[in-house]
């Protein structure tokens, strides 16, 4: 197979696993009042089949990223796209919640074999210097899956049942996940030998990013309680741990390499902020527009359609400013637009019209878009094609905690904002909060918000500028001699 053929037929099969697990979560959400109302569960058990799949991913993305590095990309997200559509098709036969929250949880496991995978694919397929466009390109078509997913939850589940939701996944994994398989695409060059699995590293952060997750999801229902404590108190011991062993270890988990870079740091602060930021503002978005303005949930997606929009329009010339202006400046453009959005909506009132609701969310979505396609840009274009995988893994724990910890910091902001200090329900409660209380505190939540976007600009200050030089196959930019090497030229990153 031909370099451009194989590198296209890598970027169909990066882009479709990437959407295929947008699309899953957004639909679900959709599903989930039907699903109960069906297998006769509780809220919490409903519940449970969302926060169990987000612990199985982020707690595994790092680890299944080193074993695409070890034993190839390709196959590794072969495995976990067929694994995802059996898993899919699985909960659409359960018979029960129990069956249902089981297979949620080992679809959590297969999605974070895939997701990793999805990145080192482009990594290894195409050169340092021309990621820009295959990842804006992934970035939109997730922005596209975020928007339709709700519409075809919604079309599905009434016509249908929540049942179908599920199916809609099964063909296409299992396809993509068959052809990946049969795929003879040429094996890129490896630098060093085949890495070795850091298994009592990778089970130790398994446990830190679990305790955190499970806290960070948790905190919406509950607020932030003693038992909630335990979480991170666990997660932070966990941590250190991790770090002492991954000292010592001959094979550790996450590269040094990788870890002392000047720029993997930065890209994943940027990537938290602006993700903790996005999600943290759609939580409380959602609340004003269906319980303050009395909007029905179709209305308020068509309300919030001009993020998508702008993720998909705006993906494309985000990377065109990345190679002329540099990742730096456009990062921090990027941040700044999320903080201005954020901002812009917290003057929203009851009168507030739709022309003034989509243009804080196109704002906002134009700022998201310009950091994803920055900072995974040149955290993934920064490893080597030998550490592609757990750089992916990075990214996507990163794209995982940060919604977790926006909506656990909007909920707690609402709690301390609201009138005498507390809104006078508990966290969980927020569908049930008077307009007027709820309106008196979201100005404060959001402008808190538009802080930490604003706080995340000083992270991307340390991206490479536009005169910075691009990393080589297998050399990080801060290894390389100075002087402007020809891929620098070429791209003008």
């Amino acid at each position: 197979m031909s370099a451009p053929r194989a590198r296209r037929l890598t970027l169909v099969g990066s882009v479709t696993g990437a959407v295929i697990v947008a699309l899953d979560g957004t639909v679900l959400t959709v599903a989930q009042p039907r699903l109960q109302r069906d297998l006769h569960a509780t809220f919490a058990q409903v519940q449970w089949t969302s926060t169990g799949y987000l612990i199985a991913v982020a707690s595994l993305l790092v680890f299944a990223g080193r074993l695409g590095d070890r034993y190839g990309h390709r196959r590794v997200f072969a495995i976990g796209m067929l694994g995802f559509g059996a898993a899919s098709a699985g909960i659409g036969l359960a018979g029960g919640i129990g069956w249902v929250i089981g297979l949620r949880i080992a679809q959590g496991v297969f999605g974070a074999l895939l997701q990793p995978a999805t990145l080192g694919m482009l990594r290894a397929a195409y050169p340092p210097d021309r990621l820009g466009r295959p990842l804006a390109v992934r970035t939109g078509a997730i922005g596209l899956a975020a928007a339709a997913g709700p519409l075809i939850g919604g079309a599905l589940t009434t016509h249908l049942g929540w049942r179908s939701v599920f199916f809609l996944n099964v063909v296409p994994a299992v396809a993509l996940g068959l052809v990946a398989l049969a795929a003879r695409a040429p094996a890129a060059p490896r630098e060093t030998a085949r890495p070795r699995l850091d298994l009592p590293g990778a089970a130790v952060l398994a446990v830190a990013l679990a305790g955190l997750v499970h806290t960070l999801v948790g905190v919406p229902g509950t607020g932030w309680t003693a038992a909630t404590a335990l979480g991170p108190t666990g997660a932070v011991v966990a941590g250190g741990v991790f770090v002492w062993h991954e000292r010592r270890t001959e094979h550790p988990l996450l590269p040094p390499g990788l870890l002392r870079s000047a720029t993997v740091g930065p890209a994943l602060g940027v990537l938290v902020s602006a993700s903790a930021t996005l999600f943290g503002t759609l939580f409380l978005g959602t609340y004003y527009l269906q319980d303050v303005l009395a909007l029905d949930p179709l209305a308020s997606g068509l309300r919030a359609l001009p993020l998508a929009v702008m993720m998909v329009l705006g993906a494309p010339v985000a990377a065109m400013l990345m190679r002329r202006q540099g990742p730096r400046r456009t990062s921090v453009a990027g941040m700044v637009l999320v903080a201005a959005g954020v901002l812009l909506m917290s003057f929203l009132g009851r009168g507030s019209g739709a022309a003034a609701i989509g243009g804080c969310f196109l704002v906002l979505g134009a700022g998201f878009a310009t950091v994803m396609v920055t900072a995974t840009t040149v955290l993934v274009r920064h490893a080597s094609v030998d550490t592609a995988g757990v750089a992916g893994g990075l990214q996507q724990t990163a794209m995982n905690i940060g919604p977790a910890l926006g909506v656990a910091a909007a909920t707690t902001l609402m709690s301390v904002a609201g009138p005498g200090g507390a809104t006078g329900r508990r966290p969980g409660d927020g569908p049930g909060w008077a307009p007027d209380v709820f309106l008196s505190a979201m100005g404060p939540a959001l402008t808190a918000l538009a802080a930490v976007a604003a706080a995340g600009a000083l992270p991307a200050t340390r991206l490479p500028g536009r005169a910075a030089t691009l990393p080589t196959e297998g050399r990080p930019v801060d290894e390389l001699p100075d002087g402007p090497p020809r891929s620098q030229i070429a791209s003008g990153a």
